[in-house]
């Protein structure tokens, strides 16, 4: 996995915030996060969502039964950076709950298919995490 994402990075990085492939077309930042054991800068490509100024992202993991290491990075320490396009920006992040979270969470299996897919693959309730600019 690591040497896919420095794969999607670098293209991202190259491109001005876009990629071909799996992703081409689709909204994807690059997410910097806090190793919550290590301490260290971790990065991860994710698709995102604009709700408002936010943006939402998917703890989706292709729909393996754990949550990404990027959302516990996020639970222990909610600060962190995005890429999006060709901005970086400080964010803050909170996981979206009830409502908020199903309107968001249905929308995105509405715009791309392959999210309901990962939730028909687990048994877990694939967490919203929402990005707010700080």
């Amino acid at each position: 996995m690591p040497d896919w994402n420095e794969t999607i990075i670098a293209e991202f990085r190259a491109n001005g915030g876009r990629v071909g492939g799996t992703f081409e077309g689709a909204p994807l930042l690059i997410l910097h996060t806090t190793g919550a054991r290590t301490g260290q800068e971790r990065l991860s490509p994710v698709m995102y969502q604009q709700v408002g100024d936010r943006w939402a992202v998917f703890a989706s993991k292709a729909g393996a039964d754990t949550n990404p290491d990027w959302y516990h990075n996020l639970l222990a320490d909610p600060r962190a950076t995005v890429e999006i396009g060709t901005d970086t920006v400080p964010v803050r992040a909170s996981v979206a709950q009830g409502e908020e979270r199903a309107v968001i969470w249905e929308e995105q299996k509405r715009r791309y298919p392959g999210f309901a897919g990962y939730e028909r693959k687990t048994s877990r309730t694939i967490p919203v995490v929402l990005l707010e600019r700080v």
